[in-house]
C-alpha cells in the first residue's frame, strides 16, 4: 500500500509538471505565431516605407530631369535665335552684293568714257558702304552642347552605397563633464564614432536613493526628455529631496533608437532646512524659510506660533535629507531674548560639505547669518562667542560688513552683495561666505569643529529669506580647491566692543 501511495504521489508530480510544461509549449507556440505574424506585417510596413522612399527618389529625380532638359532648351533656343539673326543679316548683305554685281557687269558695256568713269566712281563708293563686307562670316555661336552635359557616376556610386539605416551605437555619457549645482543637473555625451545620421538623442532620468547602478525593484519610473539635439542638457528645477540620481542616453536616427548609454548616477545630496519657529525670539516672525523683525513682540501670530507649530515641529518633512539629523529638542518660544533677535535653523550639520544662501531686504537694518553649535545662551548673539560664527551687515547709520567670531570682528572691504551664499566643511573644518551672484569669496573660518552646528540668523528691522536644498556650486568648489591648495588660513579677528 505504501508503495503504491508513493507511485500515485510521483506520477502525480509528473503529470503536473508535464501540463506546466505543455502549457508553457503551447504559450511559446502562440508566441511564435504571433511573432510570425508581426514579422509579416512589419516586413509588409517597411517595403511600404521602401516604396515611399524609391518613390520619393524618382520624383526627385523627375523633377530635376525636368529642369535640367528645360536648361538645355532654352540654350538651343538662345543658339538657334542667334545664328538665325546672323542668318538674316547674311541673307541681306547677299541681296545688296548680288545687286552691286548686276549693276557692275551692266556697266561695263557702257561705251562713253565719261558716262563709264561716273558709273564706276558710283559702284565703288556704293560697295565701300555695301554690308557684305563688314560682316563677319564666323558664326556667333558654337554648335557644341557639351557644356549641357552630366556626369552621375558619383551619384551612382552613393545610390549603389544606399544601404538599410543601422542602428545607432549607444552614447557614451561623459561623467567628468556633468554637473551638478543649483538645482540643476547638466550631463554631457558623445558618440563612440562619429554617425551623421544620427537625428536626435533622448534622456531619461529618475530619482533614487541607491549609488551605483539602477535597481530595478523599488525605484521611481523614468523621466523622458525626446528630441534634444545637442550632445548635452541641463535637468532645470529640480529638488533634490533624494540621495542620487539615474541617468541614460539614447541615440535615434530617421528609423530606429539605438541602445541606451550605461547609466550613471549623479549625486544630488542636498542640505534642506527651514527656519525653527520654536527656536525664535518674541520678536521675530517666522514661516517655514522666511524670517521678518516683528516689533509688536510675537502678538500678532500667536496662532502660528502656538499649536500649528508645535504640531509641525514633531512631524518630520518627507522632503528632508536622509542624512541631515533633526535638532532632538526644541526651545520655547523665549529661547532667545534681549537683543539676540535670533533664530535657529531646525536641521543640524553633522558631517559633509553644504551650502545655502540668504537674502536680505533692501531695508533691513542690521543681520547676522552663520552657524552655532547647539545650545546657545539666551542672550548669546551670533559672533560674539566661541561657539558661533557669522557674517555680520550694519545698515544703521552707515554700512558696516565685517566677519564675526569669539567676540572679535574683521571688516570686510567690500560692498555687500544681494545674497550672501554659505559653504560649510564640516569634516575639513571650514566656513565661508561668497557672493551667491558673483561667488566671489567673501571670508572663511577655519577651525575644527567639535560639536553639530545650526545654521543661525539674526535679524534687527527686516526680513531676511533662506534658499536650502542647494547643491554646491562649480564656482564655489574651484575657489576651495583653490584656498586649500594655498593653504590660507583664518583672519585675525579685533576686538568686539
Amino acid at each position: 500500500m505504501l508503495l503504491t501511495h508513493y507511485a500515485k504521489e510521483t506520477l502525480q508530480r509528473i503529470v503536473s509538471t508535464l501540463v506546466n510544461k505543455n502549457d508553457e509549449i503551447h504559450n511559446f507556440i502562440d508566441m511564435l505565431n504571433h511573432t510570425i505574424s508581426n514579422v509579416q506585417v512589419n516586413s509588409s510596413n517597411a517595403i511600404s516605407e521602401l516604396d515611399e522612399e524609391f518613390d520619393g527618389l524618382y520624383s526627385v529625380l523627375h523633377e530635376m530631369k525636368g529642369s535640367m532638359a528645360n536648361t538645355i532648351q532654352q540654350e538651343e533656343a538662345r543658339k538657334i535665335q542667334a545664328l538665325q539673326d546672323q542668318l538674316s543679316q547674311c541673307s541681306r548683305a547677299l541681296e545688296g552684293s548680288e545687286e552691286l554685281l548686276e549693276l557692275a557687269v551692266q556697266s561695263l558695256d557702257i561705251k562713253n568714257p565719261v558716262d563709264l568713269l561716273e558709273a564706276a566712281r558710283q559702284i565703288k563708293d556704293s560697295v565701300t558702304v555695301a554690308s557684305a563686307f563688314r560682316l563677319s562670316l564666323k558664326p556667333k555661336v558654337s554648335d557644341s552642347m557639351t557644356h549641357m552635359m552630366v556626369d552621375f557616376a558619383l551619384e551612382k556610386r552613393m545610390l549603389q552605397a544606399v544601404k538599410f539605416l543601422p542602428v545607432p551605437k549607444a552614447p557614451e555619457i561623459d561623467v567628468a563633464a556633468c554637473l551638478v549645482a543649483d538645482n540643476c543637473i547638466t550631463i554631457s555625451w558623445r558618440m563612440p564614432e562619429e554617425d551623421s545620421r544620427i537625428d536626435h538623442f533622448v534622456l531619461e532620468y529618475r530619482k533614487t536613493n541607491f549609488d551605483g547602478l539602477p535597481r530595478m525593484k523599488g525605484e521611481q519610473h523614468w523621466e523622458v526628455v525626446d528630441y534634444i539635439k545637442a550632445t548635452q542638457y541641463t535637468l532645470s528645477g529640480l529638488k533634490f529631496d533624494t540621495k542620487y540620481m539615474n541617468l541614460r542616453v539614447q541615440a535615434c536616427n530617421k528609423a530606429v533608437a539605438g541602445e541606451y548609454s550605461d547609466p550613471v548616477t549623479l549625486e544630488t545630496k542636498a542640505f534642506v532646512f527651514s527656519l525653527d519657529s520654536t527656536s525664535s525670539h518674541l520678536n521675530l516672525k517666522v514661516e517655514d524659510t522666511y524670517v521678518e523683525w516683528d516689533p509688536t513682540g510675537g502678538k500678532g501670530q500667536e496662532k502660528i506660533k502656538g499649536k500649528e507649530n508645535k504640531n509641525r515641529s514633531n512631524t518630520a518633512s518627507p522632503k528632508r535629507s536622509t542624512n541631515s539629523p533633526r535638532t532632538s529638542a526644541r526651545g520655547s518660544r523665549d529661547r532667545f531674548a534681549g537683543e539676540s533677535y535670533t533664530v535657529l535653523g531646525d536641521t543640524a550639520v553633522e558631517s559633509g560639505q553644504h551650502y545655502w544662501e540668504v537674502r536680505a531686504q533692501k531695508d533691513c537694518k542690521s543681520y547676522s547669518v552663520g552657524v552655532t553649535y547647539r545650545n546657545p545662551g539666551k542672550f548669546d548673539q551670533l559672533g560674539k562667542t566661541n561657539s558661533s560664527w557669522c557674517i555680520h551687515v550694519n545698515n544703521w547709520l552707515q554700512t558696516t560688513f565685517s566677519a564675526k567670531h569669539n567676540n572679535k570682528a574683521k571688516t570686510l572691504d567690500m560692498p555687500v552683495p544681494d545674497r550672501i551664499g554659505i559653504y560649510c566643511d564640516f569634516d575639513g573644518g571650514q566656513l565661508s561666505f561668497y557672493n551667491a551672484s558673483s561667488k566671489a569669496l567673501l571670508h572663511t573660518f577655519r577651525t575644527k569643529f567639535t560639536q553639530p552646528l545650526l545654521p543661525g540668523f539674526m535679524i534687527w528691522c527686516g526680513g531676511l529669506t533662506v534658499s536650502t536644498g542647494l547643491q554646491v556650486p562649480s564656482a564655489v568648489k574651484t575657489l576651495q580647491k583653490s584656498e586649500n591648495g594655498l593653504g590660507g588660513s583664518t583672519t585675525s579677528l579685533n576686538n568686539v566692543a
